[in-house]
């Protein structure tokens, strides 16, 4: 009965880069749906090639209030006239427009939370902006029927807060992603994937680096503090432990990962929303059969216990961090043991579990 339904898919970023959204619009492309996924394209923009309808808005403002003003407005309008059957919302930065959209046009509206946008670390310490953000959550997501978020603590948080029910759809890659080749380095290296923002442990992965021994530092991706990390590593001289790759596709990310020897993902805890953070990297890592080194986070640290594939830092000085980093690559036995248990975790944590919450919600 659902099926050639229209689905408008709406995200505020340039779709690249963002597998979440890919992942989601290819299940539902499979299942008779007619996704349809709207962002916005930057100045440098890259050309993407989907089997699913696309569009890029050209906006006048790229970042702060304006930004999410001009977004929330061209979208709104988008909305109103496109013949769409089914909206849905990603994060809290496009809900705006979804939702009046949904409101006058009597659509159904599908809310997926990809964090807890009002207690990122770019809002803490901006009560004006943060209160703006909270107001308009706490206004519409008691209102909302269909919602879906990455774990299960923040979907608790969402229920306490508003008696919203969240189901839980983790941002895992599909069991058939490989790579056809991993990347050619001249040394062993340990791997950081995602954005370069603030909170995500970045700079004490760099500050370890005077410490490395045998083995450098690949960050891979792009962002806010990109051009600080640059300085960091120049300043501390560690320039030859250090590779920035720019931002990637997934598809270029793919050798990358798989050609590590460690997956890193070593997130501070800046505020809820990191506190509970299950970030799409650790679940790459994993599909690629490598050992991982994470924050002593919750969502995160349990997934590292339960299926056994590596250690959860409990020391952050840069120092310990390079000592645990040389600790798990010099342990062959215990190394080859994490490695297996990545192999194993892979058939159960992959997309194609996950979208079946995702298929029964729509």
């Amino acid at each position: 009965m659902l099926k050639n339904r229209i689905v408008y898919i709406c995200v505020t970023n340039d779709l690249v880069t963002d597998q979440r959204v890919d992942k989601v619009a290819c299940t539902l492309l499979k299942r008779g749906f007619e996704p349809v996924l709207i962002g916005r394209l930057l100045h440098n923009y890259a050309t993407i090639n989907r089997p699913y309808k696309t569009q890029r808005f050209r906006l006048l403002f790229n970042s702060g209030a304006a930004f999410y003003a001009c977004y929330n407005i061209r979208l709104f309008f988008k909305l109103l006239f496109a013949k769409v059957d089914i909206i849905l919302s990603n994060d809290l930065d496009t809900l705006p427009a979804c939702y009046l959209a949904s409101k006058i046009r009597n659509k159904k509206l599908v809310y997926d939370s990809h964090e807890l946008f009002t207690e990122v670390p770019e809002l803490i310490g901006r009560p004006f902006q943060q209160k703006t953000w909270l107001s308009i959550e706490q206004y519409i997501v008691p209102q909302l029927k269909y919602a879906y978020t990455v774990c299960g603590s923040i979907a608790d948080i969402y229920k306490q807060k508003y008696g919203t029910e969240f189901s839980v759809v983790r941002n895992i890659p599909v069991l058939s992603e490989s790579a056809s080749a991993k990347y050619n380095s001249n040394m062993a290296y340990v791997i950081y994937q995602g954005v370069l923002n603030v909170g995500r442990g970045i700079e004490l992965m760099i500050e370890s680096m005077q410490y490395a021994n045998g083995y450098k530092l690949v960050i891979a991706g792009a962002g806010d503090i990109e051009d600080k990390l640059h300085k960091l590593t120049k300043d501390l001289k560690v320039a030859d432990k250090v590779e920035f790759t720019g931002r990637l596709t997934p598809t270029e990310l793919l050798p990358y990962t798989h050609g590590a020897s460690l997956g890193l993902s070593l997130e501070e805890d800046m505020g809820l929303n990191y506190r509970y953070a299950l970030p799409n990297k650790l679940f790459n890592y994993i599909h690629a059969n490598i050992p991982v080194l994470v924050s002593d986070l919750p969502e995160m640290s349990r997934v590292v216990t339960d299926y056994s594939i590596g250690k959860v830092l409990t020391d952050r000085s840069p120092e310990n961090v390079a000592r645990e980093i040389q600790n798990m690559l010099d342990n062959t036995e215990q190394y080859l043991y994490w490695q297996q248990n990545t192999k194993l975790a892979s058939q159960k944590l992959c997309w194609e579990n996950e979208e079946n919450v995702l298929l029964k919600l729509f």
